[in-house]
C-alpha cells in the first residue's frame, strides 16, 4: 500500500474537521476528548478552567492495539473537539474519528503542521510514518501550538488565556529538552545506544544522538521473529551495550530474551529501567505528565548507560504524586 492510500483517513479527517460549524462554548465550559494521555495533557495546561478533558487510551494501554470500546464512541461522540496524534497511531479508531469528522464534530491531528515537513517526519523502509513524534520534545512543542490553535479558533473569548497557557507552558518544555539535550549528553558516546522492545524512540535518538535498536517495528503489530533477536543479541556482545530497556506498554519477553542470548555469549546485560512509549505513567503521578513521562525516560536511560543524571530527574519530582 503506498503512502497516499495509507494516508487517506487523516487528510479526510482534515478536510471534514475544516467543516464544522464554530459552536459558542457554554458557561460551564466545553467538553474536549483525546485519544492518548500525551495529547490529554497538554489540551489540560493549554485549556486550564475553561474546558473538560477525558482522555480516551489509558496509562499502559498500547495505542496500537487498541480498539475503541462503545464507551470510548460515546465519549467521543459528546466532546465537542477531538484531538488525536495522526500518522497512524490510533489505526483502530480511524473509522471510528473518520465518522464523527464526517458528522460535523471537530476534529484535529496534532501533528498536522510537521505531517507538511517533509524533512521531519519519519518512515520506515515500507514508509509507514513513525507517529512517537512526542519523545522529541521540540516536535511536542510543535502539537501544543496546533491546541492552541484550534482552541483559540473555537473559543475565542478565552484565546488570549490559550495563549498565555501555550506560552507558559512551551517555557517547561524548553526547560525539558534542555535537560534531554544535558543529560544524554553525559552518556559516554560508545554507550548511547538505546535498545528497547519497539522502534518507539526514533525521534528521540535523532534529536538527542542515541542509536535507537527495536526488536518489533514502530507498530506493535509487527512480530519479532528468532533472526531478529540474534541480530540484536549480536549488537550487544559486539558493541558491549550494558542495559537494554523494557517498556510500560509492550510485554517484556522478547527484552528478556535478549538478555538470555546475551548471557549465552558471555555478555551480562541489565534491563537498565521501564520507559514509557506509548503511554504515560499512572494518573496522579509525575510521570502520568507529558514533562514526568519524557524526564523519568531520559533520567532513566542516562543512569543506565552510564550519564550523569539527578536521581529524581529534573524537577526532583521522579516518583512522586503530581
Amino acid at each position: 500500500m503506498n503512502r497516499l492510500l495509507r494516508t487517506l483517513p487523516f487528510l479526510a479527517l482534515l478536510a471534514l474537521s475544516g467543516c464544522s460549524e464554530q459552536t459558542e462554548s457554554s458557561a460551564n465550559g466545553y467538553r474536549v476528548a483525546a485519544t492518548v494521555g500525551m495529547i490529554a495533557d497538554i489540551v489540560r495546561e493549554v485549556a486550564g478552567p475553561h474546558a473538560g478533558v477525558e482522555g480516551i487510551i489509558g496509562e499502559g494501554v498500547d495505542p496500537h492495539l487498541y480498539k475503541p470500546t462503545s464507551n470510548d464512541v460515546k465519549a467521543l461522540q459528546s466532546a465537542d473537539i477531538i484531538f488525536y496524534n495522526g500518522l497512524m497511531l490510533e489505526g483502530k479508531m480511524g473509522d471510528v474519528l473518520v465518522r464523527l469528522a464526517g458528522s460535523g464534530k471537530r476534529v484535529s491531528a496534532v501533528t498536522e503542521v510537521i505531517l507538511e515537513q517533509s524533512d521531519y517526519v519519519i518512515t520506515d523502509e515500507e514508509e509507514h510514518y513513525d507517529p512517537h513524534v512526542w519523545m522529541d520534545v521540540r516536535g511536542w512543542m510543535e502539537a501544543v501550538k496546533v491546541v492552541e490553535k484550534a482552541l483559540s479558533e473555537y473559543d475565542p473569548s478565552h484565546a488570549d488565556s490559550y495563549r498565555e497557557n501555550a506560552a507558559a507552558y512551551l517555557d517547561q518544555l524548553e526547560k525539558l529538552n534542555d535537560y534531554a539535550v544535558s543529560s544524554i549528553s553525559s552518556i559516554p558516546e560508545s554507550k548511547r545506544v538505546l535498545v528497547t522492545a519497539h522502534d518507539a524512540f526514533n525521534y528521540l535518538g535523532r534529536a538527542y544522538g542515541v542509536e535507537v535498536r527495536g526488536i518489533q517495528g514502530m507498530s506493535t503489530e509487527s512480530e519479532a521473529g528468532v533472526k531478529d533477536i540474534e541480530t540484536l543479541v549480536d549488537f550487544l556482545v559486539t558493541r558491549q551495550i550494558p542495559a537494554v530497556f523494557v517498556e510500560s506498554s509492550v510485554s517484556d519477553k522478547n527484552v528478556r530474551a535478549l538478555l538470555e542470548g546475551a548471557a549465552a555469549k558471555g555478555h551480562q546485560v541489565v534491563i537498565g529501567g521501564e520507559l514509557y512509549s506509548d503511554a504515560m505513567g499512572p494518573a496522579g503521578t509525575y510521570e502520568g505528565t507529558y514533562i514526568g513521562m519524557i524526564d523519568h525516560n531520559i533520567t532513566t536511560i542516562t543512569r543506565a548507560l552510564g550519564g550523569t543524571a539527578p536521581e529524581k530527574g529534573l524537577q526532583g519530582k521522579l516518583g512522586s504524586a503530581h
